[in-house]
C-alpha cells in the first residue's frame, strides 16, 4: 500500500512553511484535493497520486530538494562560514513567493562540490546525499565543464598537454583533459564585459584543489576569470543572473539521476 500523510504535513513540507500556516489555509478553503475542497487537516493524501493545489498551484511533494544555483564572485561555496557570504545565504534569501514556497523548505540543503570564493557559475545545492556523493565520486568522472578567460591564448600545444596529463603538484598527473578556444559566441555568453582575455572552453573529469588554474599555470597561462558552465547533464540556465537559484525541473533530476546510477 502506498504510504499516506496529512494533508496538512504534505502542504507544511511541499512549501516550507509551518504546519500551523498549514492548516488555516485548508481551512480557508484555499485547498483543493484532486479538484474539490478539502476542510480537514487529517485528511490523508498519497504523494505521487494525489493532486494538491494551494491557490490552483499545483504543489509537489518530495523527499528530497533540487536546486540550480548561478554562484557570483565574493560567495563561498559552504552552507556557513565565518568569512562572509555562503551559497546558502543566497538560497534562502531568495523569493520564492510566485511558487508558493518560503525558502526554509531548502534549510536543509547543501553545495555539491564547490567553487573558488571568485569564481561564478554553476553550482547544484540539493539534500539528497545519495546523488551528491554518486556526482562526486571520483570513480564516476563526472565532465565538468568551464568558461576561462586567459592572459594568453591556447592552441594545439595546450590542448595536446590536457589530454595526456599535467603534473600540477600532487602525487598523481592529473586525468586526461581538454581545453580548446572558446568561439564567439560562447565568449558572447559568458566573458564579462570589463574583461578581456583570450576565452577557452576547460573539460574536467576530476575536482582537485584549484584545478583549472593550477592546470592553466602549468602551460604558461594564468586564469582572469573562471565561470563552471556544466556538471554532467546539468547546465547552467542562462537566464539565472549571478546570485539566483531556481528548481531543477522533474526531466533534470531524472536526467542526473539516470546517468549516475
Amino acid at each position: 500500500m502506498d504510504k499516506q500523510i496529512r494533508l496538512d504535513k504534505y502542504i507544511s513540507e511541499s512549501t516550507g512553511d509551518s504546519r500551523s500556516k498549514s492548516r488555516q489555509w485548508i481551512k480557508k478553503k484555499r485547498v483543493k484535493v484532486s479538484g474539490l475542497p478539502v476542510t480537514d487537516p487529517g485528511y490523508k493524501i498519497t504523494p505521487g497520486r494525489d493532486e494538491v493545489c494551494l491557490d490552483g498551484i499545483p504543489l509537489e511533494y518530495n523527499c528530497h530538494h533540487y536546486l540550480m544555483l548561478h554562484k557570483p564572485a565574493g560567495v563561498i561555496s559552504a552552507r556557513s562560514s565565518d568569512q562572509g557570504e555562503t551559497v546558502l545565504d543566497l538560497v534562502l534569501g531568495q523569493d520564492y513567493q510566485e511558487n508558493v514556497f518560503s525558502p526554509t523548505v531548502y534549510r536543509d540543503v547543501f553545495p555539491v562540490g564547490r567553487l573558488d570564493k571568485d569564481t561564478e557559475g554553476l553550482l547544484l545545492m540539493t539534500d539528497d546525499g545519495d546523488l551528491a556523493h554518486k556526482l562526486l565520486s571520483p570513480r564516476k568522472h563526472v565532465e565538468k565543464c568551464y568558461f576561462v578567460l586567459l592572459d594568453g591564448p591556447v592552441g594545439e600545444e595546450e590542448s595536446r598537454t590536457f589530454r595526456e596529463g599535467l603534473d600540477i603538484g600532487d602525487e598523481k598527473m592529473t586525468m586526461p583533459a581538454g581545453i580548446r578556444p572558446a568561439t564567439e559566441e560562447e565568449a558572447g555568453s559568458h566573458q564579462p564585459d570589463q574583461l578581456s582575455g583570450y576565452g577557452a572552453i576547460v573539460t574536467l573529469k576530476e575536482g582537485r584543489y584549484h584545478q583549472v588554474k593550477r592546470m592553466a599555470r602549468a602551460v604558461g597561462r594564468e586564469v582572469v576569470y573562471l565561470k563552471r558552465i556544466s556538471m554532467g547533464s546539468l547546465v547552467l540556465d542562462p537566464c539565472l543572473k549571478p546570485g539566483q537559484c531556481r528548481p531543477l525541473t522533474h526531466e533534470e533530476v531524472e536526467l542526473l539521476k539516470e546517468n549516475n546510477s
